[in-house]
């Protein structure tokens, strides 16, 4: 995910220092990432019948893993140099490929538009967790506002649930809060290893080559039926999960933070969960209650919160 390659920038970022504000060309790019991320749970949901979710996870990462290694080919990025970052970065792949198997395996229990919510509690965990691990990251009294208002979000959607009679969706929604955890914590570990003098390039291909083996081998040992008919649906899902979404909308959130002030940036990312929310009830058309809608606005709050604290601390 995106804060996973933040951290991986920051020496290569600090040969030029003078990066700019956000403009308009950053807006709107980000806004179009916002909207890509937003609508892939709504995505696993579209395949399900033909593609099993574990198995989606697993063929997405087979594929941008093949992309990122054509791609570091192409640019000339050592990926299998020594640098002694492989504990720490099959750590992160562990952390991501369970991460992804909770998203994916949560979403048959609950609906996109609630898992999207769940799982962007993650930058706000990550907020909190951090200070234990990289002493310098204490928290802001904006950053702690935006930790309250996500954890209060993440409340205000459980209690809708659960008053909604949503019992048989508890077990989903707790699947993402689950993702939000492992979410933040691999970001936690990238920061406080010896992946954070990596490349991003290094440490997504650390992440995506775990989940590809471990996701893929998962889905069968669970039961899955597996990719059950290859229907057109299906295979352009997993070409928007792999190619678009895990390969393309990474490397352009990588080229974002090499020109513009990551802070501002992070900010924007409060637009995910809302284009999650949307994606939802458009295309599957889910149903959203009032205290849900308020509960995806606070999550959203809380992180433009934490990530412009962040970046006026700094």
């Amino acid at each position: 995910m995106w804060a996973n390659l933040r951290p991986c920038l920051r020496e290569k970022t600090a040969v030029s220092s003078e990066r700019k504000p956000v403009d308009g060309l950053a807006f709107g790019l980000m806004a179009l990432l916002c909207a890509l991320w937003g609508f892939q749970q709504v995505t696993i949901k579209l395949a399900a019948p033909d593609v099993s979710p574990l198995m989606q996870a697993g063929l997405r990462s087979i594929l941008a893993t093949a992309l990122l290694l054509a791609w570091a080919r192409l640019r000339g990025i050592p990926l299998f140099a020594r640098d002694g970052t492989l504990a720490a970065g099959l750590g992160a792949g562990a952390l991501f490929a369970a991460e992804f198997g909770f998203i994916y395996a949560g979403l048959a229990h609950t609906t996109a538009s609630r898992m999207v919510v769940f799982v962007y509690l993650a930058p706000c965990l990550t907020a909190l967790m951090l200070p234990f691990f990289v002493p310098s990251e204490r928290l802001s009294a904006t950053q702690w506002a935006g930790v309250l208002l996500g954890f209060g979000g993440m409340a205000f959607a459980f209690r809708d649930g659960l008053a909604a009679g949503g019992s048989a969706t508890l077990r989903g929604d707790a699947a993402g809060v689950i993702a939000a955890f492992l979410w933040a914590s691999t970001t936690v570990l990238i920061r406080a290893t010896s992946l954070a003098r990596a490349t991003a390039e290094k440490t997504l291909f650390y992440q995506l080559a775990v989940a590809a083996v471990a996701l893929t081998a998962m889905s069968p040992l669970l039961g899955e039926p597996g990719v059950t008919r290859l229907s057109a649906m299906a295979v352009a899902v997993l070409a928007y999960q792999g190619a678009i979404v895990a390969f393309a909308s990474y490397l352009a959130w990588f080229w974002l933070l090499t020109r513009y002030k990551a802070a501002q940036l992070s900010a924007f990312s409060f637009l995910t969960p809302l284009f999650g929310v949307a994606s939802g009830v458009l295309v599957l058309g889910e149903r959203i209650t009032p205290a849900f809608l308020v509960a995806a606005l606070l999550v959203g709050a809380g992180i433009a919160l934490v990530s412009l604290g962040a970046g006026r601390r700094r």
